[in-house]
């Protein structure tokens, strides 16, 4: 049973006088709620929530949500099989993986998917809400720890995949003489 619960108050930081539509993917009810009450207390927020991945392909159909929380752990579909299905039929969503897990693969794989942060659960309510407006607006949002493992993976990606550039001898000495 899904309920959308709304900010309060007239600030409207957005600037172009929407709300910022909110869907938070999580099985665990504790942190669905907990979120929940952070993010409705926020002018700008509108929130929803799905407890699995299933639900979450609904709620984004039905709603289209501007960012989504997405934890990576979830029964019936994953979060990164949920991210890569919303973003090949709408890339304009905004996706930001919100779990506990910091494994490589889930990294790479949520980011080559087209998830628009990666954040731990250990995040301050400031920071999410930050990183939210960041996103929306366009904008990364990456733990620094996990900022640090994808620029490893990334450099170690470069290393592997360089491509090898050949250069015509004409070239060279037209250059150097």
């Amino acid at each position: 049973k899904r309920r959308v619960l709304r900010g309060g108050g007239n600030s409207n930081k957005v600037g172009n006088g929407k709300m910022i539509k909110i869907l938070i993917a999580d099985d665990q009810e504790l942190i669905r709620d907990s979120l929940r009450i952070v993010l409705a207390g926020n002018p700008d927020f509108s929130v929803d929530a799905a407890a699995n991945g299933i639900e979450v392909v609904r709620a984004v159909r039905k709603d289209k949500p501007d960012v989504i929380l997405m934890d990576v752990r979830m029964p019936e579909m994953d979060g990164v099989q949920c991210t890569q299905i919303i973003k090949e039929n709408y890339p304009e969503i905004k996706i930001i993986i919100l779990t506990t897990f910091d494994d490589d693969e889930y990294i790479f794989s949520a980011l080559k998917h087209g998830a628009s942060g990666y954040l731990l659960k250990g995040i301050s309510a400031d920071r999410l809400i930050e990183a939210i407006h960041k996103v929306y607006h366009g904008n990364a949002m990456i733990n620094e720890d996990i900022a640090g493992k994808v620029v490893k993976m990334f450099s170690q990606m470069a290393r592997e995949n360089a491509a090898v550039i050949t250069v015509d001898e004409n070239y060279i000495k037209e250059i150097t003489e």
